[in-house]
């Protein structure tokens, strides 16, 4: 059975993407999770992958690290479609998935994923403005291609909407005004059975950070009184 080495659920956005893809196609798998920026973190960490980083997938002899590459990896290997099966929408799924991982960094460090607080909504202009915009025109745009069938980017759930699961997130907890469409899209995501587990294993955990993000870098987290 692979294992997949994560960082805390509740903030983790990185380690939320190939767990939510491998628990969508009921692929069954261990888990280790690592504490971020404890005295051990990095060690634990370079125990599994040279990178240092997390999420990291564990198959047998084969390591994979970087959310994109495990989920290719999990299509490759298990038996799943983690793509639409349309070249077009394939081609598209593919693009938006790798600017979700290079892109919207200003959303990204301004609303860190926080699955345990709910933030009043306030105007966020400037780039984060244009980081939600153009979340909402692959929303559109990707929704059009599906010609509407089923409820996520491309129809059916892809390796596309785990990478945007925690950008979901984000507009969620920090309450940003977006359109019909869109909000239906997020409330496709945050209603997944295996997004509910994730957030209620976070809810659960006894970390907390001090910091502004928590992605794949450590950062000050300590122990929350009982």
């Amino acid at each position: 059975m692979p294992t997949l080495v994560i960082a805390n659920k509740i903030y983790s956005s990185w380690s939320l993407r190939p767990w939510l893809l491998l628990k969508q196609f009921d692929v069954a798998f261990d888990e280790i999770l690592i504490p971020l920026d404890l005295p051990d973190t990095r060690a634990k960490v370079l125990e599994h992958s040279p990178a240092g980083k997390v999420p990291i997938l564990i198959d047998g002899d084969a390591t994979v690290w970087e959310s994109l590459a495990i989920m290719d990896y999990a299509g490759e290997n298990f038996g799943i479609s983690v793509w639409p099966e349309g070249k077009k929408a394939r081609a598209m799924a593919r693009s938006v998935a790798a600017e979700m991982h290079s892109g919207f960094s200003a959303l990204r460090n301004a609303c860190p994923m926080n699955l345990g607080k709910s933030f009043a909504r306030k105007d966020r202009g400037g780039a984060v403005a244009r980081d939600v915009a153009r979340f909402e025109e692959i929303v559109r745009q990707s929704r059009a291609l599906a010609d509407e069938s089923g409820p996520f980017l491309f129809g059916s759930f892809t390796a596309a909407d785990a990478m945007y699961a925690p950008l979901v997130t984000r507009l969620d907890t920090y309450s940003f005004d977006v359109s019909p469409q869109t909000r239906a899209y997020m409330d496709a995501i945050l209603s997944l059975p295996a997004f509910r587990e994730w957030r209620e294993a976070a809810l659960q955990e006894s970390w907390i950070v001090d910091a502004d993000e928590v992605d794949e870098e450590p950062v000050s987290i300590h122990r929350r009184a009982a």
